[in-house]
């Protein structure tokens, strides 16, 4: 994949890093390897805790919202430019570009105590060159959103039970709730989502692909192919979904595929074609989560065709 095409699933997915080489993991399970007393980054690096930061910088949209979701939203100084929740963040905060291709100038002016970026960002060891301290977590399957959430509580000092966990069991209980909130009739559906145009899909193995198999629905992306792989549009011609779902980006060009129009699940207009706010929550692997599974949930159960009656 070229330069070009990584730069434009980042902004789909605005994680600010390309999200390839995801791992599955169950999502219901407790996953190995949450830090305890030291806060060990994604590089592998212990990082010395001393007071909790008072002024942080996000270069990461899932980073932000989850030091947001711990209560510690007014310690930010600074966010991405996908940085879009809480919304208020669009209006208070300096946005200081993209993970990419961040100001690395701004960011020194904030006088940040800790940046929080992925752990794929580029200007990392030019911001410690600079004196500033840099944690890298990037989430990207549901468990990796269970470890970055004990990851960010110890960070900011917080007992797990006061953060990290509360907030698990949250998100596990709405991902539960929606999922149990289809008809029975849904279940085994095929589904195609796609993530942005190019087509980029969500496999079986993304933290997308692991919310439709805890609802309990088939993905005609095989498993081998990757978390977001790049298809060739006859692919889903060949895959014949029964529900099609697209992000705000891809359903503007989702009709200029070849043959896009006889597709049972077109022709039925069994498509969900999610808005920019939705995708934002879907594509995003953090504290929402729960609400992007009843975004979905609320697609199938209006969408997918009943099975067994």
């Amino acid at each position: 994949m070229n330069a070009l095409l990584r730069r434009r699933l980042c902004a789909v997915l605005g994680m600010g890093a390309l999200a390839l080489g995801m791992v599955h993991a169950q999502a219901a399970d407790v996953p190995a390897g949450v830090p305890e007393n030291a806060l060990k980054d994604d590089r592998g690096r212990l990082i010395a805790r001393a007071q909790p930061p008072q002024r942080i910088v996000s270069l990461l949209p899932s980073l932000t919202e989850t030091v947001c979701v711990m209560g510690a939203c007014d310690h930010l100084v600074g966010v991405d430019r996908y940085s879009n929740w809480p919304e208020k963040l669009l209006t208070t905060l300096p946005v200081l570009g993209g993970g990419l291709d961040p100001n690395v100038e701004a960011i020194v002016a904030l006088k940040p105590d800790v940046v929080l970026l992925s752990n794929s960002a580029r200007v990392v060891d030019r911001l410690e060159a600079l004196g500033l301290r840099t944690v890298a977590l990037e989430p990207r399957t549901q468990a990796d959103v269970y470890r970055v959430l004990h990851s960010i509580g110890l960070l900011l000092g917080l007992p797990p039970e006061q953060g990290a966990e509360r907030e698990w069991r949250r998100m596990q209980a709405g991902m539960d709730a929606a999922a149990q909130s289809l008809p029975a009739g849904v279940r085994g559906t095929k589904v195609y989502f796609e993530v942005s145009r190019g087509p980029f899909v969500a496999g079986p193995s993304s933290f997308i692909g692991e919310l439709l198999t805890r609802m309990q629905v088939g993905n005609v992306v095989p498993n081998e192919m990757g978390p977001f792989p790049r298809l060739n549009p006859e692919f889903i011609l060949r895959a014949r979904p029964d529900v099609i779902l697209m992000g705000n980006h891809s359903m503007q060009v989702a009709h200029t595929y070849p043959g896009w129009y006889t597709l049972d699940a077109v022709k039925h207009q069994r498509v969900c074609a999610f808005d920019a706010r939705e995708s934002g929550v879907i594509v995003r692997p953090g504290p929402r989560m729960d609400e992007a599974a009843r975004i979905i949930a609320r697609c199938l159960a209006e969408k997918a065709p009943r099975r067994g009656g």
